[in-house]
């Protein structure tokens, strides 16, 4: 076993750089890295795995939606938990204009979709990683070195070159939640900051899928897409897409009303959002001869295959008055997809165990991304409070 300072160098106020250690190389990490080097620290961040940033690079996949071009105040209120109010402010900082911004400075130009979200023009994550990369002048990344707690007042570490324990000036931990634990963040630091005093709220999942047990009839429509309809549960409504696949219900407006569904609100669906209940009501009552009702509702509402199939698999038996149904369907399911399917979770270290961003319990001990007890729905709101929590942390850490 090796215990060691982190690498020095001459300079600074007292002629004698800090030394920063940051644990977890996603945008949060990286974020803060930038910051404390930029400040003339010696900063070393460590990752567990063989490279960085593989979550974010994955989200990129499908296009990386960094941000969402929206009025502030809005964009703001889509963060929830414990800890939203140190994420708005961050992001009020550092939200979706300076975003924005830092990608072009990169030199990844940037768009707006039709729904307000920001991509990269590439639309993917990799160039503009490596663009970022190319930036963190003073940062040494060391992959493999997977965190596995504490050794008394260090920080230790399982490397290729055997347990390694660091002893920092300071530290900050971007180690993500506990979703996608093949991609970095599985949720081990969990016990080991909780020994040491720090009050954590049990980690949950976000933004993830719905469990349906299906019946046999639905399978020919697995995969289908369901582009009209507004899904409510509790105070949170949304008009969206969603898929039906063979594990239950996916997608966009399915992640948008997780959060409720997870506290026991129940969900329903309208699948005519643009007619009122009268107005669907009407167009029942009109005589639908020898078309069966399937087929009366098919041609009354213009409902497309899938819709039906939904209304038959949760409203039957179906009641005289349909038009209740087809407003407010009841979905029957077994709750969210587990934790590790999730898109991102809830829960983390609460905002009572901390000052700003410092952990009251550990001194010299930042955290900062999905660490923290805070939840947003996709849409670029996830992203852009790593990036502005990261930066949050280590501007503070510097004071």
């Amino acid at each position: 076993m090796c215990r060691a300072a982190l690498p020095c160098s001459e300079g600074g106020m007292n002629g004698v750089k800090r030394q920063a250690l940051v644990i977890g190389a996603g945008p949060a990490g990286l974020m803060a890295a930038g910051a404390l080097a930029r400040d003339d620290c010696d900063v070393v961040v460590a990752e567990g795995k063989p490279s960085v940033a593989r979550k974010f690079l994955m989200a990129g996949k499908s296009g990386l939606n960094l941000t969402k071009d929206e009025p502030l105040e809005r964009f703001l209120a889509a963060y929830h938990g414990g800890c939203a109010g140190l994420v708005r402010a961050a992001v009020v900082d550092f939200g979706p204009v300076e975003v924005a911004d830092w990608a072009r400075g990169l030199g990844q130009p940037v768009f707006t979709g039709s729904s307000g979200r920001v991509f990269p023009e590439t639309m993917k994550g990799s160039p503009l990683l490596r663009a970022w990369l190319g930036t963190l002048d003073g940062v040494t990344i060391r992959t493999r070195w997977r965190w596995v707690g504490f050794d008394g007042t260090g920080y230790a570490f399982e490397t290729p070159e055997g347990r390694q324990v660091v002893t920092p000036d300071l530290c900050i931990l971007a180690l993500g939640g506990g979703s996608w634990a093949r991609l970095g963040s599985d949720g081990a630091w969990v016990p080991w900051l909780a020994d040491r005093g720090v009050n954590i709220a049990p980690l949950a999942p976000a933004n993830a899928g719905l469990v349906v047990d299906w019946s046999v009839h639905m399978a020919k429509h697995f995969g289908a897409p369901v582009k009209v309809a507004r899904l409510t549960a509790g105070d949170t409504s949304v008009r969206g897409e969603f898929v039906v696949s063979a594990r239950g219900l996916e997608g966009s407006a399915i992640y948008t009303v997780s959060r409720a569904v997870r506290v026991g609100m129940a969900l329903t669906v309208d699948l005519c959002p643009d007619l009122t209940q009268d107005e669907v009501a009407a167009r029942l009552a009109k005589p639908r001869g020898k078309a069966t009702v399937a087929g009366h509702l098919r041609k009354a509402l213009k409902l497309d295959p899938v819709r039906l199939a939904l209304l038959m698999e949760f409203g039957r038996p179906l009641p005289d008055d349909l038009a209740p149904l087809v407003k407010a369907l009841p979905i029957r399911h077994a709750g969210l997809r587990p934790i590790d399917e999730a898109i991102s979770t809830a829960g983390g270290i609460t905002a009572e165990a901390l000052d700003g961003y410092a952990i009251r319990a550990i001194p010299g001990l930042y955290a900062c991304g999905e660490m923290l007890d805070w939840e947003a729905p996709t849409g670029g709101y996830l992203l852009t409070a790593c990036f502005a929590t990261g930066l949050a942390a280590a501007r503070q850490a510097l004071v």
